[in-house]
């Protein structure tokens, strides 16, 4: 099995859409509404394969978001999502020039010869950079 794509509910699609396109590279895939409760949806699409489902409902609350990961695993559910870069400081750049938030630079991982970073995006949303070096 492999993951097939990360679901992410946002107050503005087209601003999130925008920013994913600039800051990471995924591509429209699909533009779609929901026959429910005024949905729209994009299906974002990166050269990797990834794919990044946005949806945009009226009315929709803000949930718990952790601002930085440890307050992220104060709660059950949703914490971050994890992108893999092969060259970790140049993607976390990219992603501040686009309007994301520095949560952690670039830096050293628990696990041996990995890098990680954190950012969130403009809707406060966490994302994980991850760097692996060679296994040796």
């Amino acid at each position: 099995m492999s993951m097939d794509h990360v679901g992410l509910s946002v107050a503005d699609l087209d601003a999130a859409a925008e920013f994913y396109r600039r800051a990471l590279g995924f591509q429209p895939e699909l533009d779609f509404e929901l026959p429910f409760d005024d949905v729209r949806g994009a299906m974002m699409l990166h050269p990797s394969g990834l794919r990044l489902e946005l949806f945009e409902r009226p009315g929709a609350a803000p949930g718990i978001q952790g601002s930085d990961p440890r307050e992220a695993l104060a709660t059950h559910g949703y914490g971050h999502f994890a992108l893999t870069a092969t060259a970790l400081e140049p993607v976390y750049e990219a992603l501040l020039s686009a309007g994301a938030v520095g949560v952690r630079p670039p830096g050293p991982s628990p696990q041996a010869r990995v890098q990680m970073a954190f950012v969130t995006d403009p809707e406060g949303n966490l994302i994980e950079l991850v760097e692996r070096g060679e296994a040796g």
